[in-house]
């Protein structure tokens, strides 16, 4: 047996359990695939989940180090300075647990549907204006400078970046509209590797949009409570192998079938007649 894919999942973590909780990858998993999402938390059979990618998460911890030093100094970080973003790291009690995304991150209850949401952020910062700014972290290694996020797969950091404002809003705090990532990008230009990988690190701005938030919340709380699986996301690889799987086996239940013998048959037909 698998020990990384653990498909059935204990029933107090699913929906309608009282571990249950809705995170914000959830909120996308939904968004991407509403049958994915339907068959993971009301049926408890979750996706195969992704190779966890080592590097990228070294990165992350090695940024939260950093900009925590300028957070403990109440100090603007270097990159900060140099795109004439006026902020400081946010000092706050409840960092931490914002930032612990599998047990705790930022969360609310939602009125309207009572589901309880909650999300994990990298960082936050705060401007001189008191508007706190949502700051993600990426990690990559691509040719060219990283200046902005327009590709269709990129709609996934948009609504990430838009779900923690939301969060931190119904929290009563002043958020700002602009998030940012802060994009480390792996250089390749190097004669060699050395035992060592040089970072370019950008700041790339996102102007966030939240008013779609509650209305995707009542929809996915409808699917939740429905006794039918809803269809499949037009572009969900998942979905499409389950389907091609299916077809071969339906496929081979049909080859299967032994037709009746020929004396069988004569003697029926010859009955009837």
């Amino acid at each position: 047996m698998s020990l990384f894919y653990k498909p059935n999942r204990k029933p107090d973590y699913n929906y309608g359990g009282p571990k249950w909780t809705l995170s914000r990858s959830k909120i996308d998993l939904f968004m991407e695939c509403a049958q994915c999402f339907y068959i993971d938390n009301k049926l408890g059979v979750a996706r195969p989940p992704g190779f966890p990618f080592n590097l990228n998460s070294a990165v992350d911890a090695l940024l939260k180090k950093e900009f925590d030093t300028h957070r403990a100094n109440g100090t603007q970080h270097p990159l900060a300075k140099a795109y004439g973003l006026d902020a400081v790291p946010l000092q706050h009690a409840r960092m931490d647990e914002w930032r612990d995304a599998l047990r705790h991150g930022v969360k609310c209850i939602h009125k309207e549907t009572g589901l309880t949401v909650r999300g994990g952020v990298d960082d936050i910062w705060v401007n001189k204006d008191g508007e706190l700014i949502v700051i993600d972290y990426k990690a990559t290694s691509k040719d060219g400078r990283i200046e902005s996020l327009d590709e269709d797969w990129h709609r996934g950091y948009k609504r990430q970046i838009e779900i923690y404002q939301w969060l931190l809003k119904q929290n009563g705090f002043k958020v700002s509209d602009m998030g940012y990532w802060v994009y480390a990008n792996a250089t390749k230009d190097r004669e060699a590797f050395d035992g060592r990988l040089d970072f370019e690190l950008t700041l790339v701005p996102y102007q966030g949009k939240t008013d779609w938030v509650d209305g995707v919340l009542v929809q996915l709380k409808a699917c939740l409570d429905s006794d039918t699986i809803p269809e499949a996301g037009s572009e969900c690889d998942y979905c499409r192998y389950r389907e091609a799987v299916q077809a071969q086996e339906l496929l081979k239940s049909v080859k299967k079938v032994k037709p009746l013998p020929t004396t069988y048959a004569q003697e029926q037909q010859t009955e009837l007649f």
